[in-house]
Order: structure tokens, then C-alpha cells, then sequence
């Protein structure tokens, strides 16, 4: 679970900013919204980010992204600082500044915080900390290419790798120390992991999902999923075909046929009711799905497998486009589903333009974020709940689209682009 994500210096985010999980001491939903830590620590089970487009809501969760995949590639792949890290480049301050990521969790009742600071090209310092007692210790320090601090005690799997200099400058320390067998080291990457983050418009993750399928513990709940959504799919299941049989039975699809090409001869197929002329039913029809469903149902199943991961397992879940084919109460009751009390520990954060999500009866203050870039280019994050004066009676949609709380786009009249077209294409 994620209790605070910082990050400064990449795309659009000139100043280090937060994504705060931690819940504020407010009494909404208490009860419902809330993973209880302690008696005196809550964490948010659900987090909203809204903005106007190319405000940078995005960037948020590029920023998780390439945190994650920094830490799970860098021993192995000498590129994936190049690829994943991007500077601001709005401002000759941050040119030869580097970017920064860092994250705030928990593992076995021990607050950690972890992070580091990098070029494209090299790490520049690099950080865990701990607290397992009531002091904040250094598990170790790293500067450049040098630990400067370790504690043998805390961190003896790194203490004894020290003198042996075995990473690189492009690669982390402690990624490298889980390489090498280290315990601790091996479950905080476990940890970081197993936040999985995704587009919700196009992400290779979401295109197909047949391992779940062949399993039937979790095909059976992904179908439950579906039908509660109200797709009317009453089953899914994968149909072997030789390719001589689909060379055969191949229509004229392009997205078909991709399909295809990416699965060879696993076809995801759905089951459905057939009624006849006076609608009684007589019995089911099975449809290949990527050719027949419409995208949000696709989306739906794409996504089922993952929600149902982070529910049932306490997992972190992060999206992108989040209500993009979706009609808004599905949207809403996938929020609820991690707001409910049968939700124990996973975590929904997600980046949305759905603002029927914006009400006192589904989010917490402290549950909405907003993005806003300035006209320097600089994107800032912020949450509702620092907004002084703001009560659960208001509305809070109402109150964002007149730009109460910015991060809204500010329009020109667009009937003048009538004039423009006349002048261009007489």
C-alpha cells in the first residue's frame, strides 16, 4: 500500500510534489473509505485526480510508472534510465538538476521511505530509511557511485556487499542488493511491484487476458464481475483452433486479425443467452469476444482481472483514463467496491474527467486531487481538502466545473473558428 509518492524535475512537474494516501483528520466516511493503520494512522482506500487536458494528470502516473520500472530493470537493463526518466524543460533551472522519486510505505507494521535522485544517463544519490521503533534510522545512503552510510544492523545484506562495489552507476543499490539474495531488498521490490499501473485507454497488459481465463477459480469471478456490470455474458472460455482452421474461418477484420497474430490459436470467446420469436429462452450462442463486444466491454474484462487482484490481495492499483468507455455508474460503482467495508486493504488511484465521482456521497476531501499547470508550464498538485471552508453539503462538481478549485481549461469561444475556416478554405 502506498502512503505517499513524491516526485520533482519529470515532464511537466518542475517542484517536488506529492501524492498523498495518508488520510487527513476529517470524519467523512470514516468508516467505509479508510485502511486503519494504527489508532493513529488511516490510509485512503481510493484516490481521484482531475485537471483540464494537458494539465498533466498523466504525468502522475508516468512518473509512478517509470519509478517502478527504474527500480525493477535497472540491474538489467542499462538503458531504462534514458527511456524512463525526463526532465522539465521549461526552465533553465532544472537542466542539470535531476529527477526525483521517492515512496512512502509499509512492511510487517515498518514505515520505509525509499527513494532516489537521477539523471538519463547516471544515479545521483539514492536513499532507504526506516522506522522500526519510534526513530527514523538510515538503512544507508548512497551518493554518486559511493555508500556513504549503511547501518549493519538494519541492513546488513547491503553492509556486506559495500566493499565489493558490485553496481553500477546507472544502476541502483538496492535493486542490486535484491539480485543478490537480499532479503529485506527482496520484499521491498516485491512490495513496489506489486503496484500495478495502467492506461485505461491502450496498454499491453489490458489486450488480452487468457491465463486468467484458464484458471478457473479466477475465470469464474471475472465473470461474476461481468455480470454484475450487466454485460450479459453468462461465461468466457478460450477456444483451441489448429491454424489451418483459422486461416479458414479468418474474416476481413484488421483488429481481428491483429488479434490473431498476437495469440495464434488462443480465442477468447463469451457465452450468451438465445431466445427465440415469443422471447423464451432456448438455450446459449457463443461469440468470438474481441470481435463481437464493444470496447467498453472489453475494457471491462481487461480490467476485472486486475481490480479483483487488488481487492482480494491488498494491492495497489493505478489508472490512467480510468472512465474512458465506461457509462459513468460503472465507473462510480468500481470506486465504491474499493470504498466498501469488504475492501480491506487495496487501493484504487486513478486519473478521471468523470466529475459525477465528484460528490461528498462517493469521495472523501481528501480523496480529490487536482492538477493545474500555470502558465509557465509548471503542472502543480493539490488536494480539495487543503481548500479552507469547503463543506460536505457543497457541491462539489458544481463548485469545480465554475473553477472554484481550478484545474479547469480555459476556453475560447470556439464559433469563431467560422471566421477562420471561411478566410482559409475559400
Amino acid at each position: 500500500m502506498i502512503k505517499e509518492f513524491s516526485f520533482g524535475n519529470f515532464r511537466s512537474f518542475k517542484d517536488i510534489q506529492s501524492l498523498n494516501m495518508t488520510a487527513s483528520k476529517i470524519n467523512e466516511f470514516s468508516e467505509t473509505n479508510l485502511i486503519s493503520i494504527d489508532e493513529k494512522q488511516s490510509l485512503l482506500k481510493c484516490k481521484a485526480i482531475y485537471g483540464a487536458n494537458a494539465s498533466g494528470k498523466s504525468n502522475v502516473v508516468k512518473a509512478l510508472n517509470s519509478f517502478i520500472t527504474i527500480i525493477n530493470d535497472s540491474v538489467k537493463d542499462e538503458a531504462v534510465l534514458f527511456n524512463y526518466v525526463a526532465l522539465f524543460l521549461l526552465s533553465d533551472e532544472t537542466e542539470k538538476l535531476p529527477t526525483f522519486f521517492q515512496l512512502i510505505f509499509e512492511i510487517d507494521n515498518i514505515p520505509y521511505r525509499y527513494g532516489f535522485e537521477t539523471s538519463n544517463r547516471e544515479l545521483k544519490s539514492e536513499w532507504l530509511f526506516g522506522t522500526p521503533n519510534e526513530r527514523e534510522v538510515a538503512y544507508f545512503i548512497r551518493e554518486n557511485d559511493k555508500i556513504t552510510e549503511i547501518s549493519k544492523k538494519h541492513f546488513n545484506e547491503g553492509h556486506k556487499l559495500v566493499s565489493l562495489n558490485v553496481f553500477r552507476n546507472n544502476s541502483l543499490f538496492l535493486s542490486t542488493v535484491a539480485f543478490l539474495k537480499g532479503e529485506l531488498s527482496r520484499r521491498i521490490l516485491q512490495e513496489i511491484s506489486s503496484i500495478t499501473v495502467l492506461n485505461g485507454l491502450e496498454d499491453k497488459q489490458l489486450f488480452f487476458a487468457g491465463d486468467e481465463v484458464k484458471n478457473e477459480d479466477r475465470k469464474n469471478k471475472i465473470v461474476e464481475f461481468l455480470q454484475i456490470a450487466d454485460t450479459a455474458i453468462n461465461s468466457i472460455g478460450i477456444l483451441k483452433l489448429s491454424k489451418e482452421e483459422i486461416q479458414k474461418r479468418k474474416p476481413e477484420n484488421i483488429a481481428y486479425d491483429f488479434f490473431i497474430q498476437l495469440q495464434d490459436t488462443d480465442l477468447l470467446i463469451s457465452t450468451h443467452n438465445k431466445f427465440n420469436s415469443t422471447k423464451e429462452k432456448i438455450g446459449e450462442f457463443q461469440m468470438l469476444f474481441e470481435n463481437t463486444q464493444s470496447a467498453g466491454t472489453k475494457k471491462m474484462f481487461q480490467l476485472s482481472s486486475f481490480i479483483i487482484d487488488a481487492v482480494s490481495n491488498g494491492k495497489t492499483l493505478v489508472i490512467d483514463e480510468f472512465d474512458a468507455r465506461f457509462h459513468p455508474l460503472i465507473s462510480k460503482k468500481i470506486v465504491e467496491l474499493f470504498n466498501s467495508k469488504e475492501n480491506q486493504k487495496g487501493q484504487l488511484i486513478f486519473v478521471t474527467h468523470d466529475t459525477n465521482l465528484l460528490s461528498a456521497d462517493v469521495l472523501r476531501r481528501d480523496q480529490i486531487d487536482f492538477v493545474e499547470k500555470d502558465k509557465y508550464g509548471e503542472s502543480h498538485l493539490y488536494s480539495l481538502v487543503q481548500f479552507k471552508g469547503v463543506r460536505n453539503s457543497a457541491s462539489f462538481q458544481k463548485d469545480y466545473i465554475s473553477g472554484k478549485y481550478g484545474a479547469i481549461p480555459f476556453l475560447g469561444d470556439f464559433t469563431n473558428l467560422f471566421s477562420v475556416c471561411k478566410k482559409t478554405y475559400k
